[in-house]
């Protein structure tokens, strides 16, 4: 048994063998072995080279086109399929062969969920890290969940308008009238937008437009529709007719106008965009602009903000810094429960937003803007005067903080994750730092998609509560245990 979160010892390199061909029948048929992290079916031809086959799941026998070739693998389609797994659905959005927004939707959304799962603890797995014994699934609704989007629109040479998604692996538009994942009052939409594009004087100057849809303010107004229209070029007369879409269908719209430098004008009243938050003690409203980083998800945002609580359990003597701390998502639902917040945010115009949603919340957080990318000895210093840090990086992960944070006394890191590789790898410099990944988690933000989210808590082993403490020093003396036995290298 390995070590609770914790590196295990290399075992002895053995000689790599070669690749085992998937058996081909007379029908041509290959046999998908598993999936790829991506979603897509794994298989081997009769020479041995791996081919990855779009929306094939495993178990299943598939007569397959090659698409691309590569000097290691092959990318393919299907052609035809022999068999179907058991975890093989139909697609419940009519667009799901073409748009490229969705790429699992033939796979039950239970199997979505444990294929994710199963990701994230093989990525930590690669970089010599076991995850605990429990991984829980922080999931919601699978269908009307996304509550932004950014629909592309294209004006073709024939003068006919496509708004929709990008198809997969194409800059092709797939136009659509209808999205399964979209919250319903944004999908609703969808059919009216395409008739507006439509009625413009010159829709070729619009790029794409985005959709958001946020809670109602502190007055009691309903649910606020915003659509910013990506304005390339300035049309008055269609700036008109955007002011009286937006009066018709009651909602908000702007113009970001230009190509490389853009503001954004409202047409009409500036409303007050607001998500809601449970913050534990108290309801939260955080104020939030169009642009700003907003997870698509409400569901599984509170859920993250929920289970980070109860994994944390802060007395109130802690002292949390809040890195990539956005508009506040984190550092404001957690105020209440500890001593102090610092939260520090790349985005100028975020850092004032979270000043101000502090203030209208009445919490007492210090606000700082910096460079997290480049972190300085102003970052450091931070650092080392708090106890709990709290990392919601972009993709890229946080490696220049966690190789600091290794180093330092910080003793509990929780860690929000859109990567596994980048969390993984940013695990590896925690780890090395003497941290225990205590507990772990997949958040399914994205259902139908094989994106996926997590939340790690990593701490100092004498942070670990009593419990896992115990279990912690279990495995520990097993993993000696299995050290000192006979097999060469160990059990690993």
């Amino acid at each position: 048994m390995a070590m609770l979160g914790k590196r295990r010892v290399p075992a002895v390199r053995r000689e790599r063998q070669p690749a085992t061909p998937t058996a081909k029948s007379d029908d041509g048929a290959l046999v998908i072995e598993r999936l790829a992290h991506d979603g897509r079916g794994v298989a081997r031809d009769v020479e041995g080279k791996t081919v990855f086959v779009d929306a094939a799941l495993p178990g299943e026998r598939v007569v397959v086109a090659i698409h691309r070739q590569r000097k290691r693998y092959d990318e393919a389609h299907i052609r035809q399929r022999l068999s179907d797994a058991a975890s093989r659905v139909e697609p419940p959005c009519v667009y799901a062969t073409r748009c490229g927004g969705c790429d699992l939707q033939h796979l039950s959304v239970d199997g979505q969920r444990e294929h994710k799962r199963q990701v994230l603890i093989d990525l930590l797995k690669r970089q010599s890290i076991e995850a605990p014994d429990d991984v829980p699934m922080l999931v919601g609704d699978s269908a009307g969940y996304r509550r932004r989007a950014r629909l592309g629109v294209k004006c073709d040479a024939q003068g006919h308008v496509h708004l929709g998604f990008r198809a997969r692996g194409s800059e092709q538009l797939v136009d659509i009238d209808s999205c399964h994942v979209l919250a319903s009052p944004l999908a609703a939409l969808l059919p009216k937008l395409r008739a507006q594009l439509e009625s413009l004087e010159a829709p070729r100057h619009v790029g794409h437009l985005e959709l958001l849809l946020t809670d109602g303010d502190d007055d009691g107004d309903g649910d606020i529709i915003t659509v910013v229209v990506r304005q390339l070029r300035d049309v008055p007369e269609d700036a008109q007719r955007w002011r009286a879409f937006a009066g018709r269908e009651r909602l908000a719209c702007a113009l970001r106008r230009g190509r490389q430098s853009t503001d954004l004008v409202w047409l009409g009243d500036q409303p007050r965009l607001v998500t809601a938050i449970d913050g534990g003690r108290r309801q939260l409203s955080l104020a939030l602009a169009p642009g700003d980083f907003l997870q698509v998800n409400a569901e599984i945002n509170q859920r993250l903000i929920d289970t980070l609580r109860a994994w944390l359990a802060p007395g109130g003597s802690e002292r949390l810094l809040d890195l990539f701390a956005g508009i506040g998502n984190f550092s404001l639902a957690l105020a209440d429960d500890v001593a102090s917040v610092t939260a520090v945010e790349g985005s100028n115009e975020m850092v004032e937003r979270l000043r101000d949603n502090a203030d209208h919340n009445g919490l007492s957080v210090s606000a700082l803007q910096a460079d997290l990318n480049d972190p300085g000895a102003a970052i450091e210093e931070l650092i080392g005067s708090h106890d709990t840090v709290l990392l919601d990086p972009p993709r890229d992960g946080a490696d220049a903080l966690c190789r600091r944070l290794a180093q330092s006394d910080v003793t509990q890191v929780a860690y929000i994750s859109c990567d596994p590789a980048s969390l993984a790898r940013d695990a590896a410099h925690l780890l090395a730092g003497g941290f225990v990944l205590s507990h772990l988690a997949m958040a399914d933000m994205f259902p139908h998609t094989a994106h996926l989210e997590s939340l790690a808590l990593f701490q100092r082993p004498e942070r670990l509560e009593r419990p896992a403490r115990s279990a912690y020093r279990e495995r520990l003396r097993r993993q000696q245990s299995d050290l000192d036995s006979p097999i060469s290298g160990g059990k690993r």
